[in-house]
């Protein structure tokens, strides 16, 4: 298997330099960008399967560029930050992240966090390649593509595997520590209603009224389920 791809952006040469000499070493072919426009040329030469983004740059916000990035093929992001502020972790995943580091930050964690999101490109079993459809829902985790009365529907990749997995066992109530653990594949620490974040990005992208939400209801006091009239019919 051919070693994944990252694209590192930071202004800070020190930083940028370092994450890749780093990476590098692990093994992944790695590109790095001090900016926004060269960080989007570089994305559609290099096609990365993971952009470690920094949220301050000099031409535009970390934020605006991971939500263009993820709005063109879904890649994985990892935005870095010098803010620990909980609402800025809870902005950036609703524009799309699928993690966030604080600076500074040891190497150590910045391998287990990479090696964490690229699991997911792992190669899904016989059983998990089936298309799930729920009357005019249809999920298909080969294509990693969602369709709603045959209209594409535009995830983002972690929205994609939340959707999937919640789909995946209709009916189960989840608790938030339980969603975290089984779709962000690590024990996340931090505030977890980036759960919520999440489940409200994909409401308003799958239900008739995100506010009365039918498919992915609200168990108080626990978590989510996944709920729908009809049976999940499964296709090959």
């Amino acid at each position: 298997m051919a070693p994944a791809k990252i694209l590192v952006v930071d202004d800070d040469p020190a930083v940028r330099n370092l994450i890749q000499r780093f990476l590098i070493r692990q093994n992944y072919q790695v590109e790095s960008a001090e900016d926004g426009k060269t960080a989007l040329a570089l994305f559609e030469q290099f096609n990365p399967d993971l952009v470690i983004l920094d949220v301050n740059l000099p031409d535009v916000i970390g934020f605006n560029l991971c939500q263009e990035m993820q709005s063109r093929n879904g890649v994985f992001v990892l935005m870095l930050t010098s803010r620990a502020d909980e609402a800025d972790k809870i902005r950036g995943f609703s524009k799309g992240a699928d993690d966030y580091l604080t600076k500074p930050f040891g190497l150590g964690e910045l391998e287990v966090r990479v090696a964490a999101i690229l699991r997911r490109q792992r190669v899904v079993t016989t059983a998990e390649q089936k298309r799930l459809v729920f009357e005019k829902l249809m999920i298909d985790p080969v294509r990693r593509e969602v369709t709603l009365n045959t209209q594409p529907v535009p995830l983002t990749a972690l929205e994609f595997d939340l959707l999937h997995f919640l789909a995946s066992h209709p009916g189960r109530v989840w608790r938030r520590s339980e969603l975290i653990q089984e779709v962000w594949d690590y024990e996340y620490v931090g505030d977890q209603r980036v759960v919520d974040v999440h489940i409200g990005q994909i409401r308003k992208k799958i239900e008739i009224d995100a506010s009365q939400p039918a498919l992915i209801q609200t168990v108080r006091g626990v978590g989510y389920k996944f709920e729908s009239s009809s049976q999940a019919q499964q296709f090959e």
